[in-house]
């Protein structure tokens, strides 16, 4: 008899030994020009859980690539950056965005030109936005310029379309040919020896 009973809490027990303990995630999202070389930097950081690409800061519903890019829908491309922040934080996002991008330049990031590719921090909550301002403030003393980009209330993200996911990895000829043609990577040394 002793037996069934053991038996019987094991069995219901059992679920709860072996149940996988998740840490809840969070999300960030950058625009940051080029939604490629963006998703780019942050794949493959600890912590990072996935990053993809996408719209958002406009006011159209489910935008496609045709109409962000020729700046009829008000979004901006950008990446959302879900993360575990028990293994890397909001401030370490901050700056591998910082470092990624030209915060000087009010008119697109590097080669591509217009709003859509504007740079722009959308916070979750207030903890982002206290870090965002503050990262912000110590970029623009850093460098002894103005920061243009904005921090926004995180809104709507859409997915860009598939073939635009994972673009580095699956395009790396034409991704690499696209970073260095558009002037980014000698632009952000620059700015990185400032």
């Amino acid at each position: 008899m002793r037996f069934i009973y053991v038996f019987a809490v094991a069995l219901l027990f059992a679920p709860l030994a072996f149940a996988e303990v998740t840490t809840p995630t969070k999300r960030a999202l950058f625009a940051g020009g080029c939604f490629w070389c963006m998703e780019a930097e942050f794949e493959g950081t600890v912590g990072v859980v996935s990053v993809t690409s996408g719209y958002t800061g406009g006011s159209v519903t489910n935008p496609s690539y045709k109409a962000v890019s020729a700046g009829d829908t008000g979004h901006a491309e950008a990446v959302e950056v879900v993360y575990d922040p028990q293994k890397v934080t909001y401030q370490q996002l901050l700056d591998i965005y910082w470092s990624n991008i030209d915060p000087t330049d009010a008119g697109g990031q590097f080669a591509d030109r217009g709003s859509q590719y504007r740079t722009e921090i959308y916070y979750a909550d207030q903890e982002q936005h206290a870090l965002a301002q503050q990262s912000k403030r110590e970029r623009q003393r850093r460098l002894g310029a103005d920061v243009a980009t904005a921090i926004s209330p995180a809104g709507d993200f859409y997915p860009a379309e598939t073939y635009h996911q994972d673009y580095a990895r699956k395009n790396p000829v034409h991704y690499n040919a696209y970073k260095y043609g558009s002037g980014r990577v000698n632009r952000l040394k620059e700015l990185q020896n400032n």
